[in-house]
Protein backbone atom coordinates (compact mmCIF):
# COMPACT_ATOMS: atom_id res chain seq x y z
CA UNK A 1 0.00 0.00 0.00
CA UNK A 2 3.01 2.48 0.90
CA UNK A 3 4.64 1.51 -2.59
CA UNK A 4 1.48 2.48 -4.31
CA UNK A 5 1.07 5.75 -2.54
CA UNK A 6 4.35 6.65 -3.39
CA UNK A 7 4.08 5.77 -7.02
CA UNK A 8 0.87 8.22 -7.01
CA UNK A 9 2.72 10.65 -5.47
CA UNK A 10 5.54 10.41 -8.20
CA UNK A 11 3.67 10.82 -11.13
CA UNK A 12 1.71 13.60 -9.77
CA UNK A 13 4.88 15.41 -9.72
CA UNK A 14 6.47 14.67 -12.95
CA UNK A 15 2.82 14.96 -14.58
CA UNK A 16 2.95 18.64 -15.19
CA UNK A 17 6.41 18.63 -16.82
CA UNK A 18 4.88 15.80 -19.06
CA UNK A 19 2.32 18.02 -20.24
CA UNK A 20 4.82 21.18 -20.44
CA UNK A 21 7.04 19.26 -22.80
CA UNK A 22 4.26 17.65 -25.27
CA UNK A 23 2.39 21.46 -25.27
CA UNK A 24 6.11 23.15 -26.26
CA UNK A 25 6.27 21.15 -29.63
CA UNK A 26 3.08 23.40 -31.08
CA UNK A 27 4.12 26.99 -31.87
CA UNK A 28 1.59 29.68 -30.64
CA UNK A 29 1.39 32.36 -33.58
CA UNK A 30 0.99 30.97 -37.57
CA UNK A 31 2.05 33.22 -40.53
CA UNK A 32 0.51 33.09 -44.13
CA UNK A 33 0.47 34.94 -47.30
CA UNK A 34 -1.36 34.57 -50.90
CA UNK A 35 -1.52 35.60 -54.22
CA UNK A 36 -4.70 35.42 -55.95
CA UNK A 37 -7.03 36.93 -58.68
CA UNK A 38 -10.65 38.24 -58.53
CA UNK A 39 -14.00 39.25 -60.07
CA UNK A 40 -16.58 41.93 -59.31
CA UNK A 41 -19.99 42.65 -59.94
CA UNK A 42 -20.91 46.83 -58.60
CA UNK A 43 -23.91 48.46 -57.46
CA UNK A 44 -25.39 51.70 -59.33
CA UNK A 45 -24.23 54.93 -58.26
CA UNK A 46 -24.45 58.71 -58.44
CA UNK A 47 -20.97 60.53 -59.53
CA UNK A 48 -20.91 64.02 -58.52
CA UNK A 49 -18.39 66.07 -59.83
CA UNK A 50 -17.48 69.67 -58.80
CA UNK A 51 -15.42 72.07 -61.17
CA UNK A 52 -15.84 75.42 -59.47
CA UNK A 53 -13.43 77.42 -61.68
CA UNK A 54 -15.54 76.10 -64.82
CA UNK A 55 -19.27 76.72 -62.63
CA UNK A 56 -20.26 73.57 -62.70
CA UNK A 57 -21.71 71.05 -60.00
CA UNK A 58 -23.03 67.72 -61.67
CA UNK A 59 -24.05 64.87 -61.20
CA UNK A 60 -24.61 61.36 -63.45
CA UNK A 61 -27.75 59.83 -61.68
CA UNK A 62 -27.50 56.06 -61.31
CA UNK A 63 -24.72 54.88 -63.39
CA UNK A 64 -23.81 51.55 -64.37
CA UNK A 65 -19.87 50.60 -64.38
CA UNK A 66 -18.20 46.84 -64.85
CA UNK A 67 -14.70 45.10 -63.81
CA UNK A 68 -11.94 44.11 -66.36
CA UNK A 69 -10.59 40.92 -65.43
CA UNK A 70 -7.60 41.36 -67.60
CA UNK A 71 -7.33 37.75 -68.84
CA UNK A 72 -10.28 37.83 -71.31
CA UNK A 73 -8.34 36.38 -74.33
CA UNK A 74 -7.11 33.64 -72.14
CA UNK A 75 -5.27 32.64 -69.05
CA UNK A 76 -1.73 33.85 -68.51
CA UNK A 77 -1.81 35.96 -72.08
CA UNK A 78 -0.62 39.16 -69.59
CA UNK A 79 1.74 39.66 -66.96
CA UNK A 80 0.71 38.19 -63.76
CA UNK A 81 -0.13 42.03 -62.03
CA UNK A 82 -1.93 43.00 -64.84
CA UNK A 83 -5.29 41.12 -63.93
CA UNK A 84 -7.50 42.01 -61.05
CA UNK A 85 -5.12 40.19 -58.71
CA UNK A 86 -5.38 40.17 -54.65
CA UNK A 87 -2.80 39.59 -52.15
CA UNK A 88 -3.44 38.70 -48.27
CA UNK A 89 -0.65 38.85 -45.26
CA UNK A 90 -1.87 37.48 -41.94
CA UNK A 91 -0.88 36.36 -38.70
CA UNK A 92 -2.69 33.99 -36.46
CA UNK A 93 -1.42 35.52 -33.24
CA UNK A 94 -3.73 32.62 -31.35
CA UNK A 95 -3.88 29.30 -33.16
CA UNK A 96 -6.05 27.87 -30.49
CA UNK A 97 -8.90 30.16 -31.25
CA UNK A 98 -7.93 30.80 -34.70
CA UNK A 99 -7.78 34.78 -34.50
CA UNK A 100 -5.96 36.46 -36.91
CA UNK A 101 -4.94 39.95 -37.64
CA UNK A 102 -4.59 40.55 -41.80
CA UNK A 103 -3.62 43.18 -44.45
CA UNK A 104 -6.15 42.69 -47.46
CA UNK A 105 -5.39 44.46 -50.67
CA UNK A 106 -7.83 43.96 -53.91
CA UNK A 107 -6.83 45.25 -57.30
CA UNK A 108 -10.43 45.71 -58.68
CA UNK A 109 -11.18 47.87 -61.93
CA UNK A 110 -14.17 50.15 -62.40
CA UNK A 111 -14.78 51.37 -65.40
CA UNK A 112 -17.98 53.65 -65.99
CA UNK A 113 -19.76 51.59 -69.20
CA UNK A 114 -19.20 52.95 -72.50
CA UNK A 115 -22.12 54.25 -74.08
CA UNK A 116 -25.20 53.90 -71.94
CA UNK A 117 -27.62 56.92 -71.67
CA UNK A 118 -26.52 58.68 -67.97
CA UNK A 119 -29.23 61.18 -66.52
CA UNK A 120 -27.30 64.24 -65.78
CA UNK A 121 -28.30 66.89 -63.31
CA UNK A 122 -26.95 70.04 -61.79
CA UNK A 123 -25.22 72.64 -62.77
CA UNK A 124 -22.94 73.59 -65.88
CA UNK A 125 -21.55 76.67 -66.65
CA UNK A 126 -23.83 78.04 -64.14
CA UNK A 127 -27.07 77.29 -65.80
CA UNK A 128 -29.40 74.27 -64.57
CA UNK A 129 -29.22 70.95 -66.07
CA UNK A 130 -31.71 68.15 -66.26
CA UNK A 131 -31.24 66.06 -69.54
CA UNK A 132 -29.51 62.67 -70.72
CA UNK A 133 -26.36 62.17 -72.44
CA UNK A 134 -24.48 59.21 -74.37
CA UNK A 135 -21.96 58.59 -71.91
CA UNK A 136 -19.44 56.83 -74.58
CA UNK A 137 -15.70 57.79 -75.52
CA UNK A 138 -17.04 58.82 -79.05
CA UNK A 139 -19.29 61.63 -77.10
CA UNK A 140 -16.00 63.18 -75.36
CA UNK A 141 -17.04 60.97 -71.57
CA UNK A 142 -14.24 58.30 -70.20
CA UNK A 143 -14.35 57.35 -66.42
CA UNK A 144 -11.74 54.02 -65.41
CA UNK A 145 -10.61 53.29 -62.27
CA UNK A 146 -8.58 50.48 -64.63
CA UNK A 147 -5.09 50.76 -62.58
CA UNK A 148 -7.45 50.12 -60.01
CA UNK A 149 -10.29 50.68 -57.61
CA UNK A 150 -8.13 49.41 -55.51
CA UNK A 151 -9.92 48.06 -52.11
CA UNK A 152 -6.92 47.80 -48.95
CA UNK A 153 -8.59 46.40 -45.88
CA UNK A 154 -6.83 46.00 -42.13
CA UNK A 155 -9.47 42.91 -41.25
CA UNK A 156 -9.61 40.56 -38.04
CA UNK A 157 -9.59 36.76 -38.98
CA UNK A 158 -12.20 33.98 -37.34
CA UNK A 159 -11.46 30.39 -38.38
CA UNK A 160 -12.98 27.27 -37.70
CA UNK A 161 -11.33 23.70 -38.60
CA UNK A 162 -13.84 21.64 -40.32
CA UNK A 163 -12.28 19.01 -41.48
CA UNK A 164 -8.91 17.10 -41.03
CA UNK A 165 -6.92 13.97 -42.20
CA UNK A 166 -5.37 11.84 -39.39
CA UNK A 167 -2.07 12.83 -40.40
CA UNK A 168 -2.67 16.49 -40.07
CA UNK A 169 -1.71 16.70 -43.83
CA UNK A 170 -4.79 17.55 -45.19
CA UNK A 171 -6.88 20.53 -43.60
CA UNK A 172 -10.28 22.05 -44.33
CA UNK A 173 -11.08 25.40 -42.70
CA UNK A 174 -14.05 28.17 -43.05
CA UNK A 175 -12.85 31.66 -42.53
CA UNK A 176 -14.79 34.83 -41.67
CA UNK A 177 -13.13 38.23 -42.02
CA UNK A 178 -14.01 41.91 -41.10
CA UNK A 179 -12.41 45.06 -41.69
CA UNK A 180 -12.03 48.70 -42.66
CA UNK A 181 -8.89 50.46 -45.11
CA UNK A 182 -8.25 53.49 -47.10
CA UNK A 183 -8.32 53.20 -51.02
CA UNK A 184 -6.11 53.83 -53.47
CA UNK A 185 -7.42 54.83 -56.93
CA UNK A 186 -5.73 55.02 -60.05
CA UNK A 187 -8.01 57.77 -61.34
CA UNK A 188 -8.37 58.36 -65.45
CA UNK A 189 -11.06 60.06 -66.88
CA UNK A 190 -12.64 62.50 -69.36
CA UNK A 191 -15.55 64.46 -68.80
CA UNK A 192 -16.85 66.88 -71.44
CA UNK A 193 -13.71 66.09 -73.76
CA UNK A 194 -11.94 67.40 -70.99
CA UNK A 195 -9.20 65.01 -69.84
CA UNK A 196 -7.64 64.82 -65.89
CA UNK A 197 -4.03 64.27 -65.06
CA UNK A 198 -4.44 60.12 -64.09
CA UNK A 199 -2.52 58.90 -61.34
CA UNK A 200 -3.07 57.11 -57.95
CA UNK A 201 -3.80 59.12 -54.81
CA UNK A 202 -5.57 58.19 -51.82
CA UNK A 203 -9.28 58.58 -52.18
CA UNK A 204 -11.70 58.12 -49.61
CA UNK A 205 -12.38 54.60 -47.14
CA UNK A 206 -13.70 51.11 -47.65
CA UNK A 207 -15.15 48.48 -45.01
CA UNK A 208 -15.31 44.91 -46.02
CA UNK A 209 -16.67 41.43 -44.67
CA UNK A 210 -15.60 37.84 -46.39
CA UNK A 211 -16.01 34.37 -46.04
CA UNK A 212 -15.08 31.29 -47.64
CA UNK A 213 -13.17 28.14 -47.39
CA UNK A 214 -9.36 27.28 -47.08
CA UNK A 215 -8.17 23.91 -48.30
CA UNK A 216 -4.68 23.44 -46.58
CA UNK A 217 -2.15 20.41 -47.95
CA UNK A 218 1.09 18.90 -46.30
CA UNK A 219 0.80 21.53 -43.92
CA UNK A 220 1.58 24.45 -45.40
CA UNK A 221 0.39 24.92 -49.04
CA UNK A 222 -3.44 26.44 -49.42
CA UNK A 223 -6.22 26.98 -51.67
CA UNK A 224 -8.57 29.68 -50.80
CA UNK A 225 -11.96 30.44 -52.43
CA UNK A 226 -13.89 33.35 -50.72
CA UNK A 227 -16.60 35.58 -51.54
CA UNK A 228 -16.75 39.21 -50.09
CA UNK A 229 -18.92 42.33 -50.05
CA UNK A 230 -17.34 46.09 -49.46
CA UNK A 231 -18.70 49.46 -49.42
CA UNK A 232 -16.72 52.03 -50.79
CA UNK A 233 -16.84 55.78 -50.41
CA UNK A 234 -14.30 57.61 -52.49
CA UNK A 235 -13.86 61.33 -52.53
CA UNK A 236 -11.91 63.82 -53.70
CA UNK A 237 -10.93 62.42 -56.95
CA UNK A 238 -9.48 64.34 -59.55
CA UNK A 239 -10.48 65.47 -63.09
CA UNK A 240 -10.03 68.17 -64.98
CA UNK A 241 -9.99 71.75 -63.01
CA UNK A 242 -12.22 69.31 -60.15
CA UNK A 243 -13.19 66.93 -58.63
CA UNK A 244 -15.52 64.21 -58.29
CA UNK A 245 -17.16 61.26 -55.94
CA UNK A 246 -18.86 58.77 -55.61
CA UNK A 247 -19.72 55.91 -53.21
CA UNK A 248 -20.84 52.30 -54.72
CA UNK A 249 -21.25 48.83 -53.25
CA UNK A 250 -19.06 45.65 -54.50
CA UNK A 251 -19.67 41.31 -54.33
CA UNK A 252 -16.86 39.91 -55.31
CA UNK A 253 -15.21 36.43 -55.75
CA UNK A 254 -11.83 35.63 -54.75
CA UNK A 255 -8.99 32.60 -54.94
CA UNK A 256 -5.78 32.78 -53.85
CA UNK A 257 -3.30 30.26 -53.74
CA UNK A 258 -1.08 30.68 -50.39
CA UNK A 259 1.29 29.18 -47.85
CA UNK A 260 1.25 29.27 -44.25
CA UNK A 261 3.85 28.14 -41.19
CA UNK A 262 3.79 28.50 -37.86
CA UNK A 263 6.05 30.31 -35.56
CA UNK A 264 6.76 32.89 -32.66
CA UNK A 265 7.44 31.31 -29.38
CA UNK A 266 5.42 27.72 -27.87
CA UNK A 267 3.51 27.30 -25.77
CA UNK A 268 4.58 27.03 -22.16
CA UNK A 269 7.58 28.97 -23.03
Amino acid sequence: MKNKIIIAFAILLVLPFVTTAQTKKERKGEFYFSWGYNKEWYTHSNLKVNQPELNNNYTFQSIHAHDHIGWDKGIFSTPLSIPQYNYRIGYFFNRKKGLAFEINFDHTKYLIADGQQAHLTGTLGGRQVDTSINFSQANGFVYYLNNGANFLLFNIVKRWNWQESKTGNFKLDLLAKAGIGPLIPHVQNTLFSQPNNMGFQIGGWNMGAEAGVRSTFNKHVYLEFTNKIDYARYSNLKVYKGTAKQAFGTYEMILSLGYTFPMGKKIGE
